[in-house]
């Protein structure tokens, strides 16, 4: 279990698999990215335009699919996640699930980062 007084960063949360884990500075950038992306836009009634609108998308024939997933995360990211730039945007299919991998920086750094969610 994490102490108050061992977390080094402003930016920080609780992590998802770990009881009084907390997750820092790029595993909490990770965390968010995930958060935002499996996060369907409108299930948050606090933030309605939260989240992201790649489910919309998993059923379309793949090359309509792919160019749509592709941008609702570059801008889910962009608009949620402001602390980062998105570099690039993967899209697979892998035994009929859609793995998105993101590749972004760190704004203001030249620390790099990579993303993978599974959707």
């Amino acid at each position: 279990m994490t102490k108050l007084e061992e977390i080094k960063y402003v930016d920080w949360q609780f992590k998802y698999d770990g009881i009084g884990d907390v997750a820092e500075g790029v595993e909490d950038i990770n965390q968010c990215i995930a958060t935002i992306l499996n996060t369907p836009k409108g299930s948050d009634p606090h933030r309605p335009t939260f989240g992201s609108n790649i489910y919309k998308y998993i059923d379309y024939p793949v090359n309509v699919a792919k160019a749509n997933i592709i941008r609702e995360t570059i801008d889910a990211i962009s608009e949620w996640e402001t602390r980062v730039q998105v570099n690039s945007v993967i899209y697979s299919v892998e035994e009929s699930n859609v793995k998105i991998k993101v590749q972004w920086t760190l704004k203001g750094t030249s620390t790099k980062g990579s993303t993978e969610v599974t959707v």
